[in-house]
């Protein structure tokens, strides 16, 4: 199961077009996701760590993957090469 981190924020719209990439996504692969505002003290650290600039921001298995408009594309071929890494 792959570890999905959304940093989010209140009235963003990518935000929930992200939302709506991970549930298409999550039908092919086992994705666990955390949901966290980014305006919260432990969103915020962790956006700068990650160097996440807007919402949303994605960090995959910990790792940053992107912020803004999240692709479902992009995001599909990391998971298959990480499924693919793991067997």
């Amino acid at each position: 199961m792959t570890a999905i981190t959304l940093l989010t924020q209140e009235d963003c719209a990518y935000c929930e077009h992200a939302k709506k990439v991970l549930a298409a996504v999550g039908e092919d692969h086992p994705l666990k996701i955390t949901e966290i505002d980014m305006r919260g003290a432990e969103g915020r650290a962790l956006a700068a760590r990650a160097g996440v600039m807007f919402a949303p921001g994605l960090l995959v298995d910990g790792r940053p993957f992107g912020y803004g408009r999240i692709s479902e594309r992009r995001l599909r071929r990391t998971l298959q090469r990480l499924s693919a890494g793991s067997r």
